[in-house]
């Protein structure tokens, strides 16, 4: 799919190099937003290359390109893979990242409805997300497609984060 002269395609193990990459350049604009202590938690799991492999392995990646260079990325885990927020039967979407350079030209709304596409095609019921605070412009993005606050989580990284829901069925 291209749009705005970029390239949207299903991302691979063979881009977790670059994934990771922008993962870092993503991310690192909340350096200064996080307490050093939680920053160096944060940033850690950005350096560990087997976390982009892990979820590489159970998610459908979703990635921009430009010039063949991955600039956004969206995953979107199946149900049946539960964690302490996500229950069994819900996917969810984890790790929207656009390099800020990028950022306003619509590639994390784009590959947001990708995932929420992918999980119809699947036959999903619901897709869940966590967002925080100091995310404002993803939060803008989730609430514009219909995403829905759940509930307040507890803190991560020191910042209050929220549990949102998108019901497939409506």
């Amino acid at each position: 799919m291209t749009k705005n002269n970029l390239l949207y395609r299903v991302g691979t193990i063979n881009d977790v190099g670059q994934l990771q990459d922008l993962g870092i350049i993503a991310y690192g604009q909340f350096k200064n937003t996080l307490t050093p202590d939680n920053w160096q938690i944060f940033n850690g799991n950005l350096l560990d290359k087997q976390k982009f492999i892990d979820i590489l392995n159970i998610a459908k990646c979703f990635v921009c390109l430009d010039n063949n260079k991955i600039v956004g990325v969206a995953y979107i885990i199946p149900s049946g893979n539960p964690t302490d927020l996500f229950k069994a039967e819900w996917s969810y979407i984890r790790m929207v990242g656009v390099n800020p350079k990028y950022g306003g030209q619509g590639i994390a709304k784009t590959l947001t409805q990708m995932c929420i596409d992918f999980a119809k095609q699947s036959n999903e019921k619901t897709i869940a997300l966590h967002t925080s605070e100091f995310m404002d412009a993803a939060r803008h993005i989730y609430e514009s497609i219909g995403f829905k606050i759940l509930k307040e989580i507890p803190p991560l990284f020191g910042k209050k984060y929220w549990l949102y829901t998108l019901d497939l069925n409506e």
